[in-house]
């Protein structure tokens, strides 16, 4: 008896993955619930679990492949029988390989195994990428099919692209001497994403971006004071990243069109506060969301924030995490930034950039001193947001972080 292994539900509005890798090889022994297979998606990556305990007896969905939710994955046999199972399935494409390949059909037989999908999914993942219809690819698989290798042989000598919805750019092809020296590697589903909505939101938002500094000293000052009491009552670190946090919360209580977003024809004021926390791993930025982050204390922000880091280093952050964002924060000091001019997260009307603290000479009262510096950015969508908010938005974040004390007293 064999257990199928499928694609589960992915989340709100996610329809199809492409798979990463396998962590097994058809013949492994696998226990129940041991991942087996490595999902990507535009949001997040899902590892799928083995549905039952055996031997993995065939794989169907191979690395690569674009599969939807509910496609059929791969098969798990019982005991030593699924071994079995697994060499006729290897051996079932010999009958076809004896027989000499047909000559390609007419130009009609081509088209329709495309309409029909029978050109498989890196087929059709391969052709919505790059807008080469497989059509007008000879094909060199079975019953003149076109292959994956037969689509990236067409890009590479630059076939023609058809119309399609958003096709993909094709670069002219690299002198053999560069060739060779260069890696090419498949943008994962998370990537193309990222890619997609920061270029989406460069063209449809008026984008704009204002800039000022704060001294760090009283925010720096108070965490050196309270750091090892606060991680030993509260089991996490106090970071810069709570009083950051309850700084832009105050000030979008005072400037309501920061927190808002462009819906048609319809401004919508959000009045609660989920921000998101735009946090950098090997496979992309992901942006978890700190929900209603105005009811929470700075432990409970902070501690959020660490789980959320955990989750992403791991790959375990769920689509959930991910959305509902009102308004983001984004850190690049920790990469040693001086200054950016950070991409709206739409639909988003604003998102606030930190940057590297530095040492710097001001002017206070007459005196040249030297304070801990950082310059702050806020991007913001200029159809929603005026630059007196704006301006206004970035002192209220000044003024807060510069005295906290205004936290403990709503001001």
């Amino acid at each position: 008896m064999t257990t199928e292994i499928r694609v589960p539900t992915l989340g709100e509005s996610v329809t199809e993955a492409t798979i990463g890798k396998w962590f097994k090889k058809p013949g492994d022994t696998v226990a129940a619930d041991e991942p087996l297979v490595e999902l990507e998606t535009d949001k997040v990556t899902v590892e799928v679990p083995a549905p039952a305990a055996g031997v993995l007896a065939e794989i169907v969905a191979k690395d690569g492949d674009t599969v939807g939710v509910g496609a059929l994955l791969g098969s798990i046999g019982a005991g030593s029988g699924a071994a079995a199972a697994a060499a006729p399935a290897a051996a079932a494409p010999a009958p076809a390989a004896a027989a000499p390949a047909p000559a390609p059909a007419p130009a009609a037989a081509p088209a329709a195994a495309a309409a029909s999908g029978a050109n498989g999914p890196a087929v059709g993942r391969i052709a919505a990428e790059s807008g080469v219809d497989p059509s007008g690819v000879a094909g060199s698989g079975k019953d003149g099919r076109v292959t994956k290798g037969d689509m990236l042989a067409a890009i590479a000598a630059g076939a023609a692209a058809a119309p399609a919805a958003a096709p993909v750019a094709v670069r002219a092809p690299s002198a053999p001497t560069d060739a060779v020296r260069e890696e090419r590697v498949k943008m994962t589903k998370l990537r193309q994403t990222i890619a997609r909505r920061l270029k989406d939101a460069q063209n449809t938002a008026a984008m704009l971006t204002t800039f000022n500094d704060v001294d760090m000293s009283a925010v720096m000052s108070l965490r050196s004071q309270f750091k090892d009491a606060f991680e030993k009552k509260h089991g996490t670190k106090l970071g810069f990243m709570g009083f950051f946090t309850k700084a832009v919360i105050a000030a979008l209580k005072d400037l309501p069109a920061v927190n808002a977003e462009i819906d048609g024809q319809d401004l919508v004021y959000k009045n609660y506060y989920n921000i998101g926390i735009a946090v950098g791993t090997e496979k992309g930025l992901v942006v978890p969301v700190v929900r209603d982050a105005d009811l929470l204390s700075v432990a409970e922000i902070e501690k959020a924030i660490a789980g959320y880091g955990r989750k992403a280093r791991d790959g375990k952050l769920g689509i959930e995490d991910m959305q509902g964002g009102t308004f983001t924060i984004t850190n690049g000091g920790i990469y040693g930034s001086l200054m950016s001019t950070p991409i709206l997260n739409a639909p988003q009307s604003g998102i606030l950039g930190m940057h590297r603290i530095e040492e710097r000479p001001v002017a206070i009262k007459g005196q040249v001193v030297i304070r801990p510096m950082m310059y702050l950015a806020l991007s913001y969508d200029h159809r929603i947001v005026d630059g007196r908010e704006a301006v206004t938005f970035l002192v209220r974040v000044k003024e807060t972080l510069e005295d906290p004390a205004r936290l403990v007293l709503d001001l």
